[in-house]
């Protein structure tokens, strides 16, 4: 159809220019309305004014009255599609003046119509209704039924806007009889559509779908794909009210293919704009970005600034429920900042609202304080009821925040009141879990468990399973204050069986995932302590190590091809309990550090686990009142200075800056503070439960800041290695002999940064002795290694998925362990992006790794964010791709040291020991050198995941074919 309109224009301009070279008014004139009409189908309304303006002109010229009115009538359709109402007015009333002036009854009720729609679109609908009457009894007088059936329609339109339903659908009705009655099967179409809307309106879906179905049907029989489409959607949003979203989604995408064939690219941005809504109903966070992201992207070509509202909108809640409040915050802030420059105060409120409550999640109260505020200010001056009751159950959150219960409680009840009065259940929910909240804290357990009941009701009805698991979770405090442990267990079990659910029915992209878990959390944080008040210790450890690395647990299943994913349930965890036992062959301390709780439980081959607790208050030094500032204190005290001999292996400048030379007097005390430091942390941790020590390896399943502790230096009997949790262990040691190559080997060294600068912009120093280090063990492997030119980001991401063995020598970042490797040499810019030469995290989750053993020889490379899934930063990443184990640094190391330390190290691998007792032993030579003794040098190195062998041939340590398991 639009290539029809456009040789019609094509031809019209033609014809405009014949009749402009042969001075044809009345052909310049025919040319001009053809061409505004041509370009106003294609919706080009800017082209269709400048040319019917240029047809009135010749008409009022000729004295062409009906021309006139006709050009008049039109452009105010094009001004009123534009977005200028006022505009429209003015030219639609110059039609009325026509018709009055003519007499012509039948097109002055046609400009009462007109003039209707566009008082509607302003929001003036008791005066658009005004007009519409006029309409309808002119249609009346003159006898014209159609004309009768518009006005019938409009004015069920606009009674629809003022919310008087009922008369809506009076008025809707006797459109349809009409519509009936001359056999217009559009208009009847037309008609079951807004059927629809009024009773969806009503909250009958169920009638609303019936209506829709009929609309559909006729759509299909008059084969009108654009109302097929909105038939789609229509159905989508009756479905989504009925919270069967899954069907909701069935009819948005039929809405979206109609869209896509038809070009309909407004139909396509609300179709996936329903989808992002109708995924986020679910909980398929991922899929929700995707969609929203989508519609996004196209109202931004439309320069539809409502669209772009709305999916801000969107996003900034998707985030916050993912816990990702700065994502949040920048969304919210482009949502509210449009509202203010489209006027549309409404959606204002809505910004401030959500903008309040991230504040409060960032414990800036007096902030969001302030927007609720102005959110309560905005919602009683437009009459958003629902707008007043969250800001009421707002600025309640922020009293309770501050410890003013009273006065939370009494905006709660204001809350809960409105939200009865205008039937919004999901206000309702959320006032009774906020009660019940305050009567927890009032010690008033009766009511708070009423009040959790009556939202876990709604939370149900609603399907609303975010909200189900907060009164699991407000229910189970309850039980437990009041000591009912049982009951009390029953709803955390619950809340985390929920958690469970959403998490495995979510596509989340790993960070996402990760933020999801560490949010939630908590849930089996109290499901295990409640399962250790009870003595059941085995099910308490297995609780609290579902809580653990679930993001890799999820990629680990994934990666060795084992069962899709499901739920993690909690009903056999007795067995599951006896499966952990069972394959324990390695002694293990699982910690779970709560605050200064400490918990622990040590896994022996045979036996139940042993469990103890102890409070970690005022160890260390004296200003030291926490285990995490003890271990913040540790770290920084053993990684200072490590420049004193020469360059390190950091792509950040040290926070400390030490001198070149020391003498032995002050090298001497600084090793022995060090030295004293990591005692603190054995006898602070390990102490306790020193006498069940026996043996000489270790296994640590470590917690929150515990992560991030030197364990393998920590003993200098213990070999001590760390997983993320039991389960991902489990995984990894259970995985198929052929899933980890047994051959080749990865080497990269020093890679060449003449083009790489820092972040304020200096060079990279070479790593000499990392290239060293990678040549000496390409000796031993007998593998050409990678530096210098040959050490790219792209040849290393193109060799690393199928060795056995991958070996970086490099600078790495502080934050998060990433490596920094030469641009590849085909770029033409002198300064390389980010991308070029930056190894991340995502490239190389986004690799299947099959390497036995991963040597991050880089500063840094076992840092990153403490959360739910332990450290987040390069090692986790080589586990989640696939490694059976890594090799870190948790400070930056010493280039000349940890050359010598790694050819200890591979020699120890060379004669065929583990991974385990090849760091110990390496550890151990530079603990003994004259040197390198200092705890710097050697404690940064941990080992994580599986204890692995790489054998070589025994004739000699420089000869090999290949490596073997």
């Amino acid at each position: 159809m639009a290539e029809r309109i456009l040789q019609d224009i094509a031809e019209q301009k033609k014809r405009l220019k014949i009749a402009q070279i042969n001075k044809n008014t009345e052909e310049k004139a025919d040319a001009y309305y053809n061409l505004g009409k041509a370009y106003f189908s294609l919706e080009d309304f800017h082209r269709a004014i400048e040319y019917l303006k240029q047809y009135l002109s010749i008409a009022e010229e000729l004295g062409n009255r009906a021309g006139a009115a006709c050009a008049y009538r039109s452009l105010g359709f094009a001004y009123l599609l534009e977005g200028d109402s006022q505009r429209a007015i003015e030219y639609q009333n110059q039609d009325l003046r026509i018709a009055k002036e003519a007499g012509d009854r039948a097109a002055e009720g046609c400009a009462y119509g007109n003039l209707g729609f566009a008082y509607h679109s302003l929001k003036e609908f008791q005066r658009a209704i005004e007009y519409h009457n006029r309409h309808l009894r002119i249609a009346k007088e003159v006898g014209d039924r159609a004309c009768q059936g518009k006005a019938y329609a409009n004015l069920g339109l606009a009674y629809g806007s003022l919310e008087e339903f009922q008369r809506a659908i009076e008025y809707t009705n006797k459109y349809l009889i009409i519509a009936k009655e001359v056999g217009d099967r559009v208009s009847q179409g037309k008609a079951y559509a807004n059927l629809g809307h009024a009773y969806h309106s009503l909250k009958e879906f169920k009638r609303a779908i019936e209506y829709h179905n009929q609309h559909l049907s006729i759509a299909e029989e008059v084969g009108d794909r654009v109302s097929q489409g909105k038939a789609y959607a229509n159905l989508g949003h009756a479905y989504h009210s009925l919270k069967e979203f899954k069907r909701a989604i069935e009819y948005h995408n039929q809405h979206l293919s109609i869209a896509e064939e038809v070009g309909d690219r407004a139909g396509e941005g609300q179709a996936y704009a329903d989808l992002g809504v109708a995924y986020q109903s679910l909980s398929e966070f991922q899929r929700a970005i995707e969609n929203t992201n989508k519609c996004l992207n196209i109202a931004k070509e439309a320069g539809d600034r409502a669209a772009q509202e709305t999916c801000y909108a969107n996003l900034g809640s998707i985030y916050y429920h993912l816990g990702k409040d700065q994502q949040a915050m920048e969304y919210t802030n482009k949502y509210l900042n449009i509202a203010k420059e489209v006027g549309d105060r409404a959606s204002e409120g809505n910004a401030y609202s959500q903008l309040g409550v991230i504040y409060n999640s960032l414990d800036n109260y007096p902030e969001a304080m302030k927007c609720h505020k102005k959110q309560l200010d905005i919602a009683t001056e437009v009459g958003d009821r629902e707008g007043k009751g969250r800001a009421y159950l707002s600025i309640g959150l922020v009293h309770e925040s501050l410890g003013d219960v009273q006065q939370a409680m009494e905006n709660y009840k204001q809350c809960l009141r409105n939200a009865e009065e205008i039937g919004d259940s999901f206000g309702q929910g959320r006032a009774y879990c906020r009660l019940g909240g305050c009567y927890r804290k009032l010690h008033d357990l009766e009511e708070a468990i009423g009040c959790y009941k009556q939202h876990l009701s709604i939370a149900e009805e609603r399907g609303d399973r975010m909200s189900e698991a907060c009164a699991q979770t407000g229910l189970g405090h309850s039980f437990l204050q009041s000591n009912s442990l049982n009951e009390a267990l029953v709803h955390f079990r619950c809340c985390v069986k929920i958690y469970n659910t959403i998490r495995a029915n979510s596509i989340l992209e790993d960070q996402l995932k990760i933020s999801f878990c560490t949010s939630h959390q908590c849930a089996y944080t109290h499901l295990w302590q409640v399962l250790v008040m009870l003595q059941r210790i085995g099910e308490a450890l297995y609780a609290a190590d579902r809580g653990r690395a679930q993001a890799l647990f999820d990629a680990l299943k994934v990666t060795y091809g084992l069962t899709p994913l499901s739920p993690r349930l909690i009903e056999s965890e007795e067995e599951e309990v006896r499966n952990i036992l069972r394959n324990t062959t390695v002694l293990t301390v699982f910690l779970a550090l709560d605050k200064n709780i400490l918990s622990m439980w040590v896994l022996r081959k045979e036996g139940n686990p042993f469990f103890w607790q102890l409070m970690l208050q005022k160890i260390g030094k004296e200003h030291k009142d926490s285990f995490a500032l003890l271990l913040d204190f540790v770290l920084k005290t053993i990684g200072a200075g490590v420049r004193i001999r020469c360059e390190n292996r950091s792509m950040d400048k040290l926070s400390t800056t030490t001198s070149t030379t020391r003498d032995e007097h002050q090298a001497s005390e600084a090793s022995q503070e060090t030295t004293d430091c990591l005692q603190q942390l054995y006898d602070a941790v390990l102490g306790p439960i020193e006498n069940l020590l026996d043996g000489d390896e270790l296994i640590v399943v470590p917690d929150g800041a515990l992560s991030k502790a030197p364990w393998a230096a920590m003993s200098e009997t213990l070999r001590i290695r760390t997983v993320p949790s039991l389960t991902s262990l489990k995984l990894i040691t259970d995985s198929p002999s052929g899933r980890h190559s047994k051959s080749g080997a990865l080497l990269v060294g020093d890679p060449c940064l003449e083009k790489v600068k820092t972040k304020d912009g200096k060079p990279y120093d070479p790593l000499k002795y990392a290239r060293m280090e990678v040549e000496m063990i390409g000796k031993i492997l007998e593998s050409k290694p990678l530096t210098g030119e040959d050490a790219t980001k792209e040849a290393v991401l193109q060799r690393i998925g199928s060795v056995a063995l991958i070996h970086i020598a490099a600078h790495g970042r502080k934050e998060t362990g990433e490596i920094v490797l030469a641009p590849d040499r085909r770029l033409e810019s002198d300064t390389p992006k980010e991308e070029d030469c930056i190894m991340k995290m995502s490239d190389i989750q986004a690799v299947k790794l099959r390497a036995r053993l991963v040597v991050l020889s880089c500063c840094h490379s076992g840092q990153g964010e403490v959360s739910s899934e332990g450290v987040v930063g390069m090692a986790r990443a080589f586990l989640f791709a696939g490694a059976r184990s890594v090799l870190a640094t948790l400070w930056a190391i010493d280039d000349e040291a940890t050359m010598m330390f790694m050819e200890s190290f591979y020699q120890q691998l060379g004669s065929g020991e583990s991974a385990s007792v090849a760091l110990q032993r390496a550890m151990k030579r530079l603990r003994d050198s004259h040197d390198y003794s200092a705890p710097k040098y050697w404690a940064p190195f941990v080992l994580m995941g599986d204890d692995v062998k790489i054998e070589l041939e025994k004739e000699s340590l420089r000869k090999s074919d290949a490596l073997k398991v």
